[in-house]
Parts: structure tokens; C-alpha cells; sequence
């Protein structure tokens, strides 16, 4: 990331000043849909944990002998 800015900056150095500057704006933006996903797929897994359970307690247990 630091060499692509820096070939950014050599080349048109507005440019790289400004995604110097917007970078960490962009990022506190995106930080709450960031924090939404990380919840959103913790109850997914919550769920498919959920579904999957019985088949997992089927597969564990030991065959019983005839």
C-alpha cells in the first residue's frame, strides 16, 4: 500500500496528498457497516450452529453392538 502511494505521489502528488487525507474519513465512515457484518455473521453462525446440532450429536455417538 505505502509503495503504490508513493508511485501516486512521484506522479501526481494531488492526488496522493488527497487520499492521504480522505483515507482514515473513508475508513471511521465504513467502520459501523464493518461492526453491522461482524454482528450479522455472528448470528449466523449462531443459527447454522443451531441447525446443525442434531446431526452432530447423531454422527458422535458410539454404534451400539447387536
Amino acid at each position: 500500500m505505502l509503495l503504490l502511494w508513493l508511485l501516486l505521489l512521484v506522479l501526481c502528488w494531488p492526488l496522493a496528498l488527497l487520499a492521504l487525507v480522505l483515507y482514515p474519513i473513508v475508513w471511521l465512515i465504513l467502520l459501523p457497516f464493518r461492526l453491522f457484518g461482524i454482528a450479522v455473521d455472528g448470528i449466523l453462525q449462531t443459527i447454522k450452529s443451531i441447525v446443525l446440532l442434531p446431526s452432530r450429536v447423531l454422527r458422535d455417538r458410539p454404534q451400539s453392538r447387536q
